[in-house]
């Protein structure tokens, strides 16, 4: 339920601006975090940070950092954050994390400021269409009249962001409104907390009846569903109706280790993913969206689940973790053991391979950890060993719009203080975002980088060899290629002001992620593959 507010906050010259009627307002919905990468059209909006008190301030040095970080605090913190992107040039440059963010229900709050209302007429060098751009990546898109207005879409941007199952509101906020004098209280409603819709319970009954006859099921558990409640109550239907369980392929935040499931990905490539789903008589989706091949070939379904086998117990705007429970209950599931944890002991050494990263991590990963994945070269073999490791939570690039991994964990230190985050990225993907680690040594946030340095676009290789170029000519070599020069890790750590290192071996790995685990703030790790 919503409940109204009067904003009235007197600045030090008694009056109050549009702006500061902004970020009052967004401060008494709860969002009290803003990562910026402010110009001209947002000046009246910085100094509002300033005279209204209790806004965490965060620049970023491109807005893909920006976006990329409200997404990740957003699905560690469960709230919105607020990006504050200078015109449409700035927006767009923020939009493929904001595509990340929108196929992860991240409610993020965006703010963009707008050339005064009576400049926009004279078509000036920065005047766009930002209205255009927003929509594919907002659930919500509105543009302030006056300043009294900014104040009230605020309030509405934050409360569509906010609505299960969570999306992208984007505020485009005129310069003209910003610095208007507001003559008196604004009015506003203030959204209520975010709530998901329980399922029906005829959905449940019909699904236990078919989970009791049906010869194989799998469950296809997303979203919510993927927290540690969704997990155990899966497990549960599995251990009694012997369903084989598997999380979306990229979730937006999963939940590891510490005595969980085992509980592996469906596979990227579609092949194997037909392959996983094959002779399944029933897909249940549980928070989940129906399995899609992420690009199309020749000869393979696109829809990966066998046709007539898909049916829904949960949609993302529903509360998939209790479904599931209500499922195991209906069912009468008994909890089944939790798996042992293996012992640590004769971890890897030598030289390093994805598979031997993968063990390493896992099992020096500390307790509560975040671990923000981008790349497949060691994201895979790390997410298959985590089961063993202590509880965690793991975030993926749901989007698969690339330099979402660095903006993310600076996202998820910021909105979980008190939590070590892992960012484990593969060196292409992450030269798209590097200035995160400006950000990172800024703001002195506890992230460990670790960089799978294998000097290649891995995945493209892959790909020319599925469309038969397994010897790539030269200029395909050249265009999947990142040496000659090979990126300096350490060297570019430093200049943004990171320690870095350099390791070859699984000894001097275990060696250096001890170090950077203990130490105080950011540390990046070049790992030689």
């Amino acid at each position: 339920m919503n409940h109204a507010t009067t904003v009235w906050q007197a600045n030090r010259f008694g009056v109050m601006t549009g702006a500061e009627a902004l970020v009052e307002t967004s401060l008494a919905a709860g969002v009290d975090v803003c990562f910026a990468n402010p110009g001209t059209t947002e000046m009246p909006l910085v100094a509002a940070l300033d005279s209204v008190p209790g806004t965490r301030a965060v620049l970023g040095l491109f807005e893909g950092v920006c976006t990329g970080a409200a997404d990740g605090y957003a699905r560690i913190a469960g709230r919105p954050a607020m990006t504050l992107l200078h015109l449409g040039p700035g927006f767009a440059n923020g939009i493929a994390n904001l595509h990340n963010a929108r196929r992860a229900h991240s409610p993020v709050f965006n703010v963009v400021g707008d050339h005064a209302s009576w400049h926009l007429a004279h078509d000036a060098p920065l005047t766009s269409d930002i209205v255009s751009l927003a929509r594919p990546v907002s659930g919500w898109v509105g543009t302030a009249a006056s300043g009294a207005d900014l104040a009230q879409l605020t309030a509405r941007a934050i409360g569509a962001a906010g609505a299960a199952p969570g999306c992208g509101a984007t505020l485009i906020a005129p310069a003209d409104f910003q610095q208007e004098v507001l003559k008196d209280p604004v009015d506003v409603e203030l959204p209520g907390p975010r709530r998901r819709r329980e399922v029906a319970a005829e959905v449940v009954d019909a699904l236990a009846k078919r989970l009791r006859a049906s010869e194989r099921a799998v469950l296809l558990l997303g979203g919510a569903a993927l927290g540690e409640r969704g997990q155990r109550a899966a497990a549960r239907i599995a251990a009694a109706t012997g369903a084989v369980l598997y999380s979306e392929t990229f979730p937006a935040a999963a939940e590891r280790g510490g005595g969980l499931p085992d509980l592996d990905r469906l596979p990227y490539f579609p092949e194997k993913a037909v392959e996983a789903l094959a002779g399944a008589r029933l897909v249940v989706l549980a928070g989940a969206l129906e399995p899609v091949s992420y690009f199309g070939y020749e000869g393979i379904p696109s829809l990966l689940a066998p046709p007539g086998t898909v049916e829904v117990l949960s949609t993302p705007e529903e509360d998939g973790a209790h479904a599931l429970e209500v499922l195991a209950d209906t069912l009468g599931a008994p909890e089944p053991p939790s798996p042992a944890r293996p012992d640590d002991a004769g971890l890897p050494d030598g030289a390093l391979t994805p598979r031997s990263v993968g063990r390493i991590v896992s099992a020096l990963l500390p307790e509560h950890a975040v671990v923000s994945v981008e790349g497949g070269t060691c994201g895979y073999p790390f997410f298959t060993a985590s089961s063993h490791a202590a509880r965690h939570t793991t975030l993926t690039n749901t989007g698969g719009a690339i330099g979402q991994g660095l903006p993310a964990a600076v996202g998820a230190a910021i909105a979980a203080p008190g939590r070590k985050v892992v960012a484990l990225q593969s060196d292409g993907s992450a030269q798209y975002t590097i200035q995160s680690l400006w950000t990172m040594a800024r703001e002195q946030l506890p992230v460990v980088t670790l960089i799978a340095s294998n000097r290649v676009y891995n995945v493209l290789r892959t790909e020319l060899d599925r469309h038969g170029q397994s010897s790539p000519g030269p200029n395909a070599m050249a265009l999947t290629s990142l040496d000659a020069p090979a990126f300096d890790w350490p060297s570019l750590a430093r200049a943004y002001g990171v320690p870095g290192t350099r390791v070859e071996t699984g000894e001097a790995l275990r060696r250096a992620l001890g170090r950077a685990l203990a130490a105080d703030g950011p540390q990046l790790i070049e790992m030689t593959l």
